[in-house]
């Protein structure tokens, strides 16, 4: 990703409480590709972009539809017409 997406992709992990430093692969290269990382450090950080990956797909994966709690085939009968 450029610094515009790693700019989007860390408001995001921010708003959903994902841990993740968002941070170019080469610190002296601004212009060159980000990475999600677990902490700024570029000395001891980890790349762990995959994993932020995997846990943005969880916030958003659909769930499963709810069952309706009442019949979903099934005739309606009028009541019957009582003379008067």
């Amino acid at each position: 990703m450029d610094a515009e997406q790693a700019r989007q992709v860390d408001s995001v992990l921010r708003q959903l409480g994902i841990p993740g430093v968002v941070a170019p692969e080469d610190p002296e290269n601004l212009t060159g590709p980000w990475r999600v990382y677990n902490q700024a450090d570029p000395a001891t950080r980890t790349d762990t972009t995959a994993d932020v990956l995997v846990a943005l797909a969880a916030e958003f994966e659909p769930s499963t539809p709810k069952r309706r709690s009442g019949p979903t085939r099934g005739f309606v009968l009028p009541p019957k017409k009582v003379d008067e």
